[in-house]
């Protein structure tokens, strides 16, 4: 400890470095960064932008970079990337900056931030264009935790012909996530095709009765083929555990 607190003495740590690494998190204005969840949980941490001034995403991100060397934004409109973008700029001007406007996905790393780079391929496959948000947000999830993503659109039951053209590369992956609203049966028909196993992701597409992804969820939770399901439009969640099942998949092909 008496080293952590001489560093911070000397300027070569920042507070909120030495608080998370003694506390796990770090506090700010904005509220408090759990910059031990990647450590504790191999899910990094994420701040949500719904719910959050973009002043205050951008807060929690800067400390997301202090602390860990990366921050990762969810759910982040035009507003909340531009605060990100001006922040960093000035808290964190080595830090690159990626944003994936679609899925509302912000990344941001430093120069000596490294990914974990697992020997394990994700799948995510989306029933159709508009499925195309929360599906984003599992693929860029599942990357931050070092698998390789493999994305398969447009494959929606309205026309089996596509997805059967891509069951090659549909098995060939170790985990698939698939998203699908309206009655969200792509997650079924494809667990009944692919001996792998498959995340399923309603998503709120639809309209009318049972729409905004509840015809979805329920037909996936009475699936009569073996698939997990996430809650609607859920893309962190289902990225999050397609990315801890690749995790376990290259550590038992690293003990071979």
């Amino acid at each position: 400890m008496r080293e952590l607190l001489e560093a911070v003495a000397a300027g070569e740590t920042s507070p909120a470095e030495a608080e998370a690494e003694l506390a796990g998190y770090a506090t700010g204005d904005a509220g408090r960064f759990d910059a031990a969840r990647a450590t504790r949980s191999g899910v990094p941490e994420a701040v949500l932008a719904a719910g959050k001034t973009p002043s205050e995403v951008a807060a929690l991100a800067s400390t997301s970079v202090e602390t860990t060397g990366r921050a990762v934004v969810t759910r982040a409109d035009d507003a909340v990337e531009d605060a990100v973008r001006d922040v960093l700029a000035a808290d964190h001007p080595e830090a690159t900056v990626d944003a994936d406007g679609r899925s509302g996905v912000v990344v941001a790393t430093t120069p000596g931030f490294e990914r974990p780079d697992l020997d394990a391929a994700v799948g995510v496959v989306t029933a159709g264009t508009s499925d195309a948000v929360p599906a984003g947000e599992a693929a860029a999830i599942a990357r931050e935790m070092g698998a390789t993503v493999e994305r398969v659109d447009d494959v929606g039951v309205a026309s089996l012909a596509r997805v059967v053209d891509s069951l090659e590369v549909l098995r060939d992956q170790d985990v698939l996530v698939v998203a699908a609203g309206r009655e969200g049966a792509l997650p079924t028909v494809l667990a009944g095709l692919v001996d792998v196993p498959i995340i399923g992701l309603p998503v709120s597409t639809g309209y009318g009765h049972a729409g905004e992804g509840e015809a979805a969820l329920s037909g996936m939770i009475q699936s009569c083929t073996a698939l997990s399901v996430v809650n609607v439009d859920a893309g962190f969640t289902a990225g999050a555990q397609a990315g801890l099942i690749a995790r376990r998949i290259d550590a038992a092909r690293t003990d071979r």
